[in-house]
């Protein structure tokens, strides 16, 4: 058998599929693998160039596979599915990797370390939580809606009814009610102290790391944004410009040109929806603090009188995004505009 220089691996739960090729282009190896069998497997293959659909486990599987000595290259799953023959199988699907890992053009994606990984699973079970909190709040309401107890929107009205169910002194609520809705009530302030237990983890690991606490200087840009985005991406020199870093989180419009005539749409919302989500929710927050001080960002003064108030918070996210860029590529901290270099 000749010696396999690029290898494509379809990773899954328990059974992997490889798909080797020679110098030549041509298959040299075909071969399915059981969890237990992989690093064995590829010990008693000489360092080759691997490449891996960038899923949940693609980045532990990538950093065993370098540590071996391998190079291991991820590429997005969107990136490599049109090269994928007809009908759909594991070995179709290495065969496909191992084709696309070749490509001048492929774009690839940094392997996160143990680190990173660890404080976007923070990120991910806080997101959760807040999700579950939302929906026990809204039940209660809805509970007590049917009783004609409605309260004011947000956490003031949500705490009064939860005070009310648990500690009705004028009785509005009645008893069997009150049994219903107080497992509710517990659950959320449970959630509540969760929430806050990993807001303390994320802010002590903001505290830790120097690419973090420089993207927090950005207007609208808190210790949350900024940790998820210095875990999420690993290498901004990947993207060439600013814009490439924005088009990846999908701010920028949608795209259907032909026949030389330009059409933008709406943004696309591709890539990552909690750091898009992240972005517009502090350029919403950048907006409000620019109506206390409109000296600070004129433009965007100018740009909502134009325009609606949401609008103006994507197309401040896309700035933001820009501005994210430029700070982890050179290494700098934010200036507000005409301010002098420290």
């Amino acid at each position: 058998m000749s010696e396999v220089t690029m290898i494509g691996l379809d990773i899954a739960k328990h059974v992997f599929q490889v798909h080797g090729v020679d110098a030549c282009g041509e298959a040299v190896l075909r071969r399915r693998l059981r969890r237990s069998e992989v690093l064995d497997f590829f010990e008693g293959l000489a360092p080759c160039l691997i490449g891996i659909e960038a899923c949940a486990t693609g980045h532990h599987w990538a950093r065993e596979l370098m540590a071996i000595g391998h190079d291991v290259r991820l590429m997005p799953t969107s990136y490599v599915k049109p090269y994928v023959k007809r009908q759909k199988n594991d070995a179709a699907d290495a065969e496909a990797i191992c084709e696309a890992v070749t490509r001048p053009t492929m774009r690839f994606v940094p392997v996160k370390t143990v680190e990173q990984q660890s404080v976007l699973m923070a990120h991910r079970a806080r997101e959760l939580l807040i999700r579950q909190r939302t929906m026990t709040i809204n039940a209660l309401r809805a509970h007590l809606a049917e009783l004609g107890i409605v309260a004011r929107q947000g956490a003031v009205g949500s705490r009064l009814l939860m005070d009310m169910v648990d500690e009705d002194e004028e009785a509005f609520v009645p008893e069997a009610v009150r049994c219903a809705l107080l497992p509710l009530v517990r659950q959320v302030e449970e959630l509540d102290d969760k929430v806050a237990e990993l807001d303390r983890e994320i802010a002590r690991w903001h505290r830790e790391n120097e690419v973090s606490q420089r993207l927090a200087t950005i207007p609208g840009v808190g210790p949350i944004t900024a940790s998820a985005l210095a875990a999420t991406i690993s290498d901004a020199s990947l993207f060439r410009s600013g814009r490439e870093l924005s088009a990846w989180l999908g701010l920028v419009p949608r795209q259907s040109s032909s026949d030389g005539k330009e059409r933008l749409g709406r943004i696309t919302k591709k890539g990552d929806p909690y750091i898009r989500r992240l972005l517009v929710v502090g350029a919403l927050s950048a907006i409000r603090v620019h109506r206390k001080a409109p000296h600070a960002m004129p433009w965007i003064g100018q740009l909502c009188e134009r325009k609606p108030q949401k609008l103006a918070a994507v197309a401040l996210a896309n700035k933001m995004a820009r501005i994210v860029w430029a700070l982890m590529t050179t290494g700098d901290r934010y200036r507000a505009p005409g301010a002098s270099p420290a």
